[in-house]
């Protein structure tokens, strides 16, 4: 490290520091604005873990959300009455029942990405290619770092980072 860089990289983390629960606070704000629908786009997140990871027990899900196992109950009741899940046996264990993504789940998953996808876009329409590259690269690297940082053995850990998981 050059020398006099660290005051100006400690200057920098600190700024971080002061980010991330500004993010929070303006994702917790973003979510609060939506319509009447709130639970069943809350629901919509789960899609996300299913159809990247594949049938798991509705527990599993809950663990992998860090989630209260009764609200990912009601959040799932909420996909399969839409028919976006379905239960499966477990052949694992023929008393128990795993989620699967339907069809209707897949397209429902999509119409999602697409609409994030759309609101990021506005959100950034003014910034330039190599900005939007960099922040997508960077933004990436941290996540990455940040869930490294969690303990061996936390559910959400991934092995590698996927543009692709959003939730």
């Amino acid at each position: 490290m050059p020398a006099g860089s660290a005051p100006d990289r400690d200057a920098h983390v600190a700024v971080l520091a002061e980010q991330l629960p500004r993010m929070m606070r303006v994702l917790h704000g973003l979510k609060s604005q939506q319509t009447a629908d709130a639970r069943d786009r809350a629901a919509l997140v789960l899609l996300f873990p299913l159809s990247r990871l594949g049938a798991l027990r509705q527990s599993a899900l809950a663990d992998l959300v860090h989630a209260d196992p009764s609200t990912v109950s009601r959040h799932v009741a909420t996909l399969v009455d839409q028919g976006l899940v379905r239960r499966i046996a477990d052949e694992s264990d023929g008393r128990a029942s795993r989620l699967v993504v339907t069809d209707a789940g897949h397209a429902a998953l999509d119409d999602l990405r697409r609409e994030r996808e759309s609101h990021l876009g506005s959100i950034t329409a003014d910034w330039s290619d190599a900005d939007l590259a960099t922040l997508t690269d960077l933004f990436g690297r941290l996540l990455d770092g940040l869930a490294a940082a969690l303990p061996a053995g936390t559910p959400s850990r991934p092995s590698t980072s996927s543009a692709k998981d959003p939730a």
